[in-house]
């Protein structure tokens, strides 16, 4: 999976639709291997961000757990503290 795309499920507030959206062109820069479409591909780019969004926010809304809602803050402190042993020196 791409490192930019965050997981979206059980989070307390739910996921906003501009997190949904921003999963949704990451996931479509990866799959099309471009950042920026050209303007030929951009009707192309923006459409599949559109379907990709409407999927996941389908299926964010279908799925069920028995798991307590995850904390944004806690979350974000653990990737930071991953991050910083990744790309600590060596």
């Amino acid at each position: 999976m791409c490192r930019n795309i965050r997981v979206l499920h059980n989070f307390e507030p739910p996921a906003t639709e501009d997190e949904v959206h921003a999963a949704a062109v990451q996931y479509v820069r990866k799959v099309s291997g471009t950042t920026h479409p050209s303007a030929a591909n951009a009707e192309a780019f923006e459409a599949a961000v559109a379907a990709v969004a409407e999927a996941t926010r389908v299926l964010l809304d279908s799925l069920v757990t028995k798991a307590p809602p995850r904390d944004r803050e806690v979350e974000a402190a653990k990737a930071k503290a991953r991050a910083a042993d990744r790309y600590r020196p060596r």
